[in-house]
């Protein structure tokens, strides 16, 4: 069985992406089950998607619920389930508006073309963004990162966009000036090895905006719903853009992105301006909604409390393997180990010893639990993480 499903993706499914040799039977709370019955430890949680675990019952209880009364109308019609969720999101996040989409990359292209219309209504042309960040894989998005491997062989991209170093403030002060629209950073970067930024740097971004009037745009589509153990990660450095995108963990398991603006914003768009078909669709926006109180309901604490005690002892695995582990990353449960070696084989390692994980950046071990593990769970994965170091030769 297990060959042959594997033959019929071959045949019938485009080869863009690199998938485990396992086949998922299910998956509950912390843990993914293969069809031979085998239970995986999951610290990745679908890339950082589900925050409350796999099969959360109050999530799956939303979702019957309102698929009784229907899965699909339109952006035409008042819903119910939409506007509850945009006003827990509007009350939880301090935003005036919520643009609902179907992912991140849509949430950030609908960002894109928000300050570009605000940039030329203001005489401002240029978009800048960092090395390391990952926004999408839509021309927009790729327009705005520096990854070969993302874009060889598919330009042109768009004009009025760069792409500066990251944490260099340096750079910030060379490259920005009144024809500045926007600068759009992750405050931790996901793909670019969870690099958090640099207080110093982050607050001179904000210094130049009051100088230059340009907008910020804070990608929380990985480290936002909760799991830098503050709803957004830009929450742990006092500062607050003008517009935030958010996709991943905020659906629970369910496509869902959103696109959040301040007042100053909030008419950039006039009517039929932007859409989206699927967008706010009733079914990923119930599940949002019961992320949201969850999060506020003790999850969102124990993604910090937990997350300290993960740091505690990733730190202790780091003075045992001192040659093999250079630096522990991150916040919450959005970490990071940067390795001497090529990360793609520890995660195949851990792998093998029941634990999904992922690797970014090339040299760092990408860990993203759900946000409802606690210290047992760790204490697994860190027996795991002991054994396959022991066992690697670099």
């Amino acid at each position: 069985m297990k060959t042959e499903l594997i033959k019929k993706e071959n045949r019938n499914i485009l080869q863009t992406y690199k998938r485990h040799h396992l086949i998922v039977d299910k998956a509950e709370g912390v843990h993914i089950y293969d069809v031979e019955g085998n239970e995986y430890l999951d610290f990745l949680s679908g890339i950082a998607v589900n925050v409350l675990g796999h099969s959360h019952r109050k999530i799956i209880q939303a979702v019957e619920k309102q698929m009784s009364r229907y899965t699909h109308l339109s952006n035409y019609f008042y819903q119910d389930a939409q506007i509850e969720f945009a006003e827990k999101l509007i009350d939880i996040s301090g935003y005036d508006k919520v643009f609902l989409a179907n992912s991140g990359t849509e949430a950030m292209e609908g960002a894109i073309k928000l300050v570009r219309r605000w940039g030329n209504q203001n005489g401002k042309k240029e978009i800048i963004a960092f090395t390391g960040g990952f926004h999408g894989r839509t021309y927009g998005a790729l327009s705005l990162m520096d990854k070969p491997h993302y874009k060889d062989m598919m330009g042109p991209f768009l004009n009025n966009m760069k792409v500066i170093e990251y944490n260099n403030i340096e750079a910030l002060r060379a490259n920005i000036n009144e024809n500045t629209a926007a600068l759009l950073f992750e405050f931790i970067q996901g793909e670019g090895g969870i690099r958090p930024a640099d207080r110093d740097w982050s607050n001179e971004i904000f210094r130049l905006r009051d100088e230059f009037g340009f907008k910020v745009i804070a990608d929380e589509i990985q480290a936002g719903s909760g799991r830098s153990g503050r709803f957004f990660s830009f929450e742990h450095y006092n500062l607050r853009p003008d517009v935030v995108t958010l996709a991943k963990g905020i659906g629970g398991g369910l496509p869902l992105g959103c696109l959040l603006v301040d007042e100053n914003l909030s008419d950039v768009f006039e009517r039929g301006m932007h859409g989206t078909t699927f967008g706010g669709n009733a079914l990923a926006c119930v599940a949002g909604s019961v992320v949201i109180e969850e999060l506020e309901n003790g999850i969102m604490e124990n993604a910090e409390n937990v997350g300290n005690y993960l740091e505690r002892r990733l730190l202790e695995i780091q003075k045992e393997f001192p040659d093999k582990v250079l630096e522990v990353r991150g916040m919450g449960l959005i970490r990071g180990l940067l390795l001497s070696f090529d990360a793609a084989r520890l995660v195949s390692a851990l792998l093998e010893r029941r634990v999904v994980t992922n690797s970014a950046s090339g040299y760092v071990l990408r860990i993203l639990p759900p946000l409802i593990i606690t210290e047992s769970d760790v204490d697994v994965f860190i027996v795991a993480l002991r054994y396959c170091l022991s066992d690697m030769k670099i």
